[in-house]
């Protein structure tokens, strides 16, 4: 290799800094050069963010064509879920801590307003339709305007809500349900704040 010369040095000095630091000016290169240290400027790149796309759940028509409710006529049968019922009960009884004699009605009423209501054993004690009083049955899906009952009959019965009221008893205690004051999703009755005083009219 043969030795640069001065000219041919400050020539490739010039020419890296310019490349390395492409935003300074001639004049602030030259000052650069008069220090006896150099820094290097280094400019990244700004990375542009994605954004994430939110996964879309079926449609209420994608669900009806895939028919995801609906139970086949071969599993309509009462006693199948009878150990639906069961465990219902029991989630019941650690939800109103154990549904002692000495319980307050108004807790306990507080306490099936809000809980998972599948399972349960429910009958249609008044409707502004005589032909729903005295249909009893298991629920087996709430919709947020109607019950979905399989009776002992092994007969499955859509009870809308509005214009019932449905009697609930589990160990003694019996709670009534105004249906035309209780069309929500399960899910949205955990977050609901129910009266329990007052007249409630079908």
């Amino acid at each position: 290799l043969q030795p640069q010369g001065s000219e041919e040095a400050r020539a490739f000095v010039n020419a890296f800094l310019k490349r390395s630091m492409p935003k300074k000016k001639d004049e602030a290169i030259q000052d650069i050069l008069t220090r006896k240290a150099v820094v290097l400027e280094h400019y990244s790149k700004k990375k542009t963010k994605q954004k994430r796309r939110k996964s879309k759940g079926f449609t209420a028509r994608q669900r009806r064509e895939m028919r995801l409710f609906e139970i086949e006529p071969e599993q309509q049968r009462y006693a199948i879920f009878l150990p639906l019922h069961e465990l219902w009960k029991q989630y019941i009884r650690d939800l109103c801590h154990g549904l002692k004699p000495d319980a307050q009605p108004h807790m306990v009423q507080g306490k099936l307003l809000k809980a998972d209501l599948h399972g349960a054993i429910v009958t249609v004690t008044k409707s502004k339709c005589p032909s729903y009083v005295g249909i009893t049955g298991i629920i087996l899906q709430e919709f947020k305007h109607v019950f979905k009952i399989i009776t002992k009959e092994d007969k499955l019965k859509v009870v809308p809500k509005l214009n019932n009221v449905f009697s609930l008893e589990i160990d003694g205690f019996v709670s009534y349900i105004y249906g035309s004051k209780f069309q929500l999703r399960a899910s949205e009755r955990s977050a609901k704040k129910f009266k329990l005083k007052g007249t409630i009219d079908l």
